[in-house]
């Protein structure tokens, strides 16, 4: 499915925030500022693309006539997503913070009843995909496996508050995401979304980029540079390619949950990130064994959300006779 890959080209522009991000607090950065300039520089590069598509009248209606859902539903998957992730990183290792986000590809699937889908005149509320969440839960037996190695090189604490906040973040990223869409309608590309979801945020990030100037002071110059990368690496191109993703399946749950299943395949590059960038140790063999099997589950989602589904073979059927 041609989603799958796309999602799998995000993960690894994504797996950038949790190897800089972790960098930017070895080297002594808030993260207030991190978080808060991410979105600051993803502003000019999505007001460029928006312009030159002539969108930006679309955009700016859709969300004057709903003001309330644009800035609920973008803080939660902004705001809520990137301000808990900055802040682990600030206590916890990078392996702990993308191993623990992971959880995402579960919280997706589970936030499924939250939503529905209209059937002739009848909505009817989503069902949770078994299959999909069997599949993802393995996934997650993987990724335990593959972080296994490095527990012991952290305190309780560090793990305590390096995983809490990505859990709400893990949950909130889907959330605000599938919700924006539903508010969205199919009436807006990614590209707008992305850019009216960080417009929309944007009042947000200039407090937390104040409380960061009382705090530390005006960011270091190497926290710029990498917050810029991270802007437009993760910001921009990652989010873009994922939303994308995600929005050509809006209507299927079960593929939808393969693709946000592609977010596993982050915590592999960011092991690879960290090897080579941070010397991090390389993997042992247990954390070999959890590479494959994330690797595996991703290629069962892949077939899953390639395996008509039982409705769709009746459909066929009936086209016949």
């Amino acid at each position: 499915m041609k989603e799958i890959a796309i999602g799998i080209l995000a993960s690894m522009f994504f797996a950038v925030t949790f190897i800089l991000n972790r960098s930017m607090e070895l080297s002594g950065g808030s993260w207030l500022w991190s978080s808060s300039l991410r979105f600051f520089f993803m502003v000019p590069p999505l007001f460029l693309i928006v312009l030159l598509r002539k969108n930006m009248r679309q955009l700016f209606n859709e969300m004057v006539k709903q003001p309330l859902p644009w800035l609920v539903w973008s803080f939660t998957g902004f705001v809520l997503f990137y301000g808990s992730i900055t802040f682990a990183a600030a206590y916890g290792p990078g392996w702990l913070v993308a191993g623990t986000w992971q959880i995402t590809i579960v919280a997706g699937i589970l936030l499924g009843p939250l939503f529905f889908e209209v059937h002739g005149n009848e909505k009817v509320r989503k069902k949770i995909p078994l299959r999909a969440l069997l599949i993802s839960s393995f996934i997650l037996v993987g990724i335990i496996l593959l972080q296994f190695q490095n527990f012991g090189s952290v305190s309780s604490f560090s793990i305590l508050i390096g995983v809490l906040p990505v859990i709400l973040a893990a949950f909130a990223y889907p959330l605000g995401n599938r919700k924006m869409m539903e508010v969205c309608g199919g009436r807006l590309d990614t590209f707008q979304r992305v850019f009216g979801m960080t417009l929309a945020t944007l009042p947000f990030w200039f407090i937390i980029a104040g409380v960061g100037f009382v705090q530390v002071g005006p960011p270091p110059t190497d926290q710029i540079i990498q917050s810029f990368i991270v802007g437009i690496s993760s910001g921009v191109i990652a989010t873009s390619l994922f939303f994308i993703a995600t929005n050509r399946v809006r209507n299927d749950h079960s593929k939808l949950a393969s693709v946000e299943a592609t977010q596993s395949i982050q915590v592999i590059f960011v092991v690879i990130g960290e090897v080579l960038l941070l010397s991090s140790p390389l993997p042992n063999a247990v954390a070999t064994g959890g590479l494959v099997i994330i690797i595996t589950g991703m290629l069962l989602h892949s077939y899953n959300a390639n395996k008509p589904s039982s409705k769709a073979v009746l459909q066929e059927l009936t086209k016949m006779n």
